[in-house]
């Protein structure tokens, strides 16, 4: 039997040198190793500068801090995303409005934005699902009708890129995640990009509790000021140095996921009893994060029997995600959510499973999964 692990974060030797050489020095924090990574994750992305955070959370929360959203505020939220996308949203006063998803992408639907919003609508926050880009050209048009900011939440989307363009330059900001299942990890962490250096710059110092001067720039140690409110929303030297390494290793990291997911795709669109996502086409270029598949309404309420099959057999899986963020008992006792609202979020929340195509695995394993697959479903019906 093969153990096939959903994600594991890929460490070489690099890594761990890097890390090892941060050790052996004198600076943890305010070093060097920081603008490094940054600057090597820009150039990646083709962004003219970038700006590390604690995570991609933490990036999310300082955006809509530092322009001002508050309460009686509200922001336009996919419902089919990961809680963080609407935390950060209520985190900072302001009221998260749910739009339900496509269903061939999982993305938000452009076509219910505009009827959510209302003269306290501040901004729209779309999250690229599972990598696939969201129509940022339509995005952008609807929020310079209304003028809105516009929010991208990168999380699973490094490598993805509408009309060439990466994600995250799209909009107002970007903001990626280095979870250690991810794309690529520093253990934990994350990076935000703009075509408006100006809010980097703004962002940069606000992230380190708002002083005006980094440690290289003060030419007395230990002075400075603070001329605006700030976090700690800091990344450390020990992860700037593992970024480092594995910006270098990105394109490898993606190149192999897309070919595990190709494999993976071609082979479950001639299995009826699942329906998948669209992939990559056209304008659209996906991160490939993973393939989830949408099973069918007569195995549905086979799905768990179904996972369990697949872990007896050492397949690890997700579910991207249990519920509809408005589902969750927080969002529904405040807001007064149905079960029965957002369908199509909800459908793919509790009809999916989200299979690994990651680059610690290779073509046969995803045969592996196939084939494993198709018995599980065959015993369930």
């Amino acid at each position: 039997m093969k153990t096939i692990p959903f994600g594991r974060p890929m460490i070489g030797k690099e890594e761990k040198e890097a890390v090892s050489d941060v050790l052996d020095g004198q600076i943890l924090v305010h070093g060097p190793k920081t603008g490094e990574f940054e600057a090597a994750f820009a150039s990646y992305v083709k962004a003219s500068s970038a700006v590390s955070v604690s995570s991609c959370t933490a990036g999310l929360h300082l955006f809509y801090f530092n322009r001002g959203i508050r309460d009686g505020d509200e922001v336009i939220v996919p419902a089919q995303t990961h809680v963080a996308t609407a935390h950060v949203v209520e985190l900072c006063g302001a009221k998260p409005v749910f739009v339900d998803a496509e269903i061939g992408s999982g993305n938000i639907d452009i076509n219910q934005i505009e009827a959510a919003i209302t003269d306290k609508t501040k901004a729209v926050s779309v999250v690229h699902f599972l990598g696939m880009p969201v129509d940022m050209t339509r995005i952008n048009a609807i929020a310079q009708k209304h003028g809105l900011l516009v929010i991208e939440d990168c999380a699973l989307a490094i490598g993805a890129r509408l009309d060439g363009c990466h994600v995250g330059l799209h909009g107002d900001i970007g903001s990626f995640s280095f979870y250690p299942v991810k794309h690529m990890t520093t253990a934990e962490g994350g990076m935000l990009i703009s075509q408006h250096d100006d809010i980097l710059k703004l962002l940069s110092r606000q992230k380190a509790f708002g002083v005006d001067r980094h440690m290289g720039e003060r030419k007395i140690p230990g002075e400075y000021d603070v001329k605006q409110l700030g976090f700690n929303y800091r990344l450390n030297e020990i992860q700037a140095a593992i970024g480092i390494e594995q910006v270098k290793r990105l394109p490898d990291f993606l190149a192999r996921r897309k070919s595990n997911y190709i494999r993976l795709h071609r082979q479950l669109a001639e299995v009826e009893e699942v329906d998948l996502f669209e992939s990559s086409h056209d304008r659209f270029e996906s991160s490939y994060y993973c393939l989830s598949v949408l099973l069918k309404p007569s195995l549905v309420d086979k799905r768990f029997e179904i996972i369990q099959n697949l872990k007896r057999n050492g397949i690890g899986t997700s579910i991207y995600y249990p519920r509809p963020v408005p589902h969750f008992t927080y969002y529904r006792e405040k807001y007064g959510y149905q079960e029965s609202s957002f369908p199509v979020a909800a459908r793919i929340s509790y009809c999916s499973i989200a299979l690994p195509v990651g680059p610690h695995l290779s073509e046969e394993d995803m045969d592996y999964i196939v084939y494993h697959l198709k018995s599980a479903i065959k015993e369930a019906v």
